[in-house]
């Protein structure tokens, strides 16, 4: 491999890092079904926020980002955006009231290795600042006329540095977890998240009302 592409992908991998420590939906719900389910139920959701996140990254490498990223998609996506961080919200908020409430909490639902990839694909792939994340990242000077080759190798060192913090962040909480016992960590860890859930909500929201 020749210097360039170990420069570009040392520069994806960065990139990602950079994008994928900071606190957001994507890692509170990692967190979260770490927590109830173990690793697969944690890491899935990564896996599926990858695939939505290489579904967007080839869009833009393929000269249909800029298209993407006009005002009308925008705000739908937006709006869906919100919209599902509401519910996933308010649905961890129910979650916890009925651990609290009930001497035998029903078992979780929807918190499968398999549904974790589907959430965190819908998340990925309803979120209009992964369009703008991506346009930023391909749209640098030092990237301009170097082809699709060179946008691919960013590509892989974006994904490989969201992935290696998909296994760092679910082996930091499974740490927890092994420590953890009792419902009451269950009703603590859900509200939390809920209540992240729809701030993240909030938030996106105001940005999305602010242009």
């Amino acid at each position: 491999m020749t210097t360039v592409p170990v420069a570009l992908l040392a520069y994806g991998f960065v990139l990602g890092w950079s994008v994928a420590w900071p606190p957001g939906p994507i890692n509170a719900e990692i967190a979260r079904r770490c927590l109830a389910r173990g690793f697969w139920a944690g890491y899935g959701l990564i896996l599926g926020a990858s695939t939505g996140d290489i579904l967007w990254a080839l869009l833009v490498a393929g000269g249909i980002g800029a298209l993407l990223q006009g005002p009308t998609l925008h705000g739908v996506l937006g709006v869906v955006s919100v919209a599902l961080l509401v519910l996933l919200g308010v649905g961890f908020l129910r979650g916890a009231w009925r651990s609290l409430t009930r001497p035998t909490p029903p078992p979780p639902r929807f918190e499968s290795g398999r549904a974790s990839y589907l959430l965190g694909l819908t998340l990925a792939l309803t979120s209009p600042w992964n369009i703008a994340f991506w346009l930023a990242a391909m749209g640098r000077p030092e990237l301009a006329g170097r082809g699709i080759g060179a946008l691919l190798v960013v590509i892989a060192g974006v994904l490989a540095a969201v992935l290696l913090w998909g296994l760092v962040w679910s082996g930091l909480v499974l740490s927890l977890r092994r420590a953890a016992t009792g419902r009451s960590w269950d009703v603590i860890v859900r509200a939390l998240t809920g209540v992240l859930m729809l701030g993240f909500a909030a938030t996106s929201a105001l940005r999305l009302l602010g242009g």
